[in-house]
């Protein structure tokens, strides 16, 4: 076990803070086929997921990591270099390697994002832009099965993580399903709130996508106007088939990533 400090930071940009270093523990197994540099990689990406490694944290120069890890310096810049590759360390100079950020990576199934994060250790928070009723337009009308042009919720979201957006959403529910409060909005996740009003989520029709950032969901997210984003479109349902909730949500992409399970039909 060898120790590696760093110092906290954070913040929507990460910054180097002065905040005393904290010590990281790594365990290499010298003996494993597992190259080295895999080995460090891999513990140093789990402890950016876990919120180990905040964003802004700063790693020690590669000669120092070297030293501390007892292994070579083009394993601990191969392992590093890993990492930049992925974007979850870059390289500043006058600075040191720096933690940007860690990748969401998110099942496919009935499952909100809130409780998602939450369950990876990420730290979910939540901005409420809008929470009113507004008339229901084709699309939104359709998915939730009623007339075109009634009253439905309109949600929109920022969801953030370590104070970095991750998602853009958009929900639409109908308007005599229940009552959202925006500060209970922003202490939790939407799918909790219908549990908690006695409505059983059973299954949703969901698609998944990719498009280029406008300059408003760029500015939002934080990302460049043209940046890659993931897109996803859901209508949940109870469990009497009844339509409760028609989702449009925009992802980061260098942030987020869907994850599926794939078995071989018998």
């Amino acid at each position: 076990m060898t120790g590696v400090p760093v110092a906290k930071g954070g913040g929507y940009s990460p910054k180097v803070t002065t905040s005393p270093p904290a010590s990281l523990e790594f365990a290499l197994d010298r003996n494993s086929p597992v190259p080295l540099y895999y080995q460090l990689a891999q513990q140093l990406e789990a402890a950016i997921e876990h919120g180990a490694l905040a964003p802004g944290s700063l790693l020690g120069n590669e000669i120092e990591l070297a030293g501390r890890l007892g292994l070579s310096r083009p394993t601990v810049r191969q392992a590093i270099q890993s990492l930049v590759d992925k974007g979850l360390l870059v390289r500043r100079r006058g600075v040191g390697t720096q933690v940007v950020h860690s990748q969401v990576r998110r099942p496919l199934e009935l499952s909100s994002l809130y409780d998602d994060l939450e369950t990876s250790g990420q730290s979910p928070t939540t901005r409420v832009l809008c929470n009113e009723t507004r008339p229901a337009t084709p699309e939104v009308a359709a998915a939730l099965q009623v007339a075109e042009g009634s009253e439905v919720v309109a949600l929109e979201r920022l969801r953030m993580t370590h104070g970095q957006p991750v998602a853009y959403m958009c929900n639409f529910l109908p308007a005599s399903l229940l009552a959202l409060d925006d500060g209970k909005l922003e202490e939790t996740g939407l799918y909790r709130m219908l549990r908690a009003a006695g409505i059983t989520l059973h299954s949703a029709r969901q698609s998944v996508g990719a498009r280029s950032a406008g300059a408003r969901e760029a500015e939002r997210l934080g990302e460049a106007d043209g940046a890659a984003l993931l897109t996803m479109q859901r209508t949940a349902y109870d469990d009497t088939g009844r339509p409760v909730e028609f989702g449009t949500h925009i992802y980061r992409a260098s942030r987020y990533a869907f994850e599926f399970q794939l078995l071989v039909r018998p």
